[in-house]
């Protein structure tokens, strides 16, 4: 892992996801690893995805000047990489990011795959409006290795929702992407102990092919022995319908408000 510290001229962007005015990402680059991720290809990124973090040492100060300028909107924190990720425990830029965000009055939403928002609840509950979505994609603990290779277990992860509802924020769980043969065979128990943990909120997103993608996930099918599986969701456009209107049931059953997370054709 090559770790930079770098500076950056600015700090929020606009944002196109449902929900979201502005994105802010306080390092570019996530050691979490996933191989599913599509922010290589988002951020036109060329070097090996989950091998590297530049961390913006100075985008705390650089937020502090735009938010007294800009129109207020929801802040999106990690829209391509995990605000939480474990360097966040030595440089604590999301943390100094939200404390901006607090003076200014900004709306927060967070997404995440670790317990280390914990760490920030007590600046969480300052926000007037905050929510938290903790992403969880299997209980399959091998699968979620394979996957994401350096990312909290997801019995963590719903602890981790259950302590942000105990301490009254709102939360949301995102089961994505729905990776063939790892969501799919939790899927009814992982939308329970969605519902146990407190979280009422699911959204769910497919495994989208985004360029660069494949060869990640060609290599972790292949060792799982899942390749024909794999193949087939990303040549057959119609592959997760199944799979997306099981998950909606489930859901609905337990009568958790589920819904897939972007438009079609998104």
């Amino acid at each position: 892992m090559k770790i930079r510290e770098v500076s950056c001229s600015t700090a929020l962007s606009p944002s196109s996801l449902p929900g979201l005015d502005y994105a802010l990402n306080p390092s570019r680059g996530c050691s979490i690893g996933c191989v599913y991720c599509y922010a290589p290809s988002v951020l036109r990124e060329d070097r090996a995805w989950g091998r590297f973090v530049d961390v913006k040492r100075n985008i705390p100060a650089v937020l502090a000047k735009e938010l007294k300028r800009k129109q207020p909107g929801v802040v999106g924190i990690g829209t391509v990489t995990d605000g939480y990720q474990p360097l966040e425990a030595r440089y604590h830029l999301t943390r100094y990011c939200l404390e901006q965000l607090v003076r200014f009055g900004f709306p927060v939403s967070v997404q995440t795959k670790s317990s280390l928002v914990l760490k920030d609840l007590a600046l969480l509950k300052r926000l007037t409006d905050a929510e938290v979505g903790v992403t969880i994609t299997t209980l399959d603990d091998s699968m979620r290795r394979r996957f994401e290779p350096f990312s909290s277990p997801s019995e963590r992860r719903l602890a981790t929702l259950s302590a942000l509802n105990g301490a009254g924020l709102s939360t949301w769980a995102f089961i994505g992407p729905i990776l063939p043969g790892a969501t799919d065979a939790t899927a009814e128990a992982l939308l329970r102990a969605v519902h146990g943990a407190g979280t009422t909120h699911v959204m769910i997103d497919r495994l989208r092919y985004r360029p660069g993608v494949w060869d990640r996930v060609e290599d972790a099918a292949r060792a799982l022995s899942l390749l024909p599986l794999y193949a087939a969701s990303r040549d057959d456009p119609r592959f997760f319908e199944p799979l997306e209107a099981h998950l909606l049931a489930v859901g609905r059953d337990l009568g958790l408000r589920i819904e897939l997370a972007f438009p079609a054709g998104w």
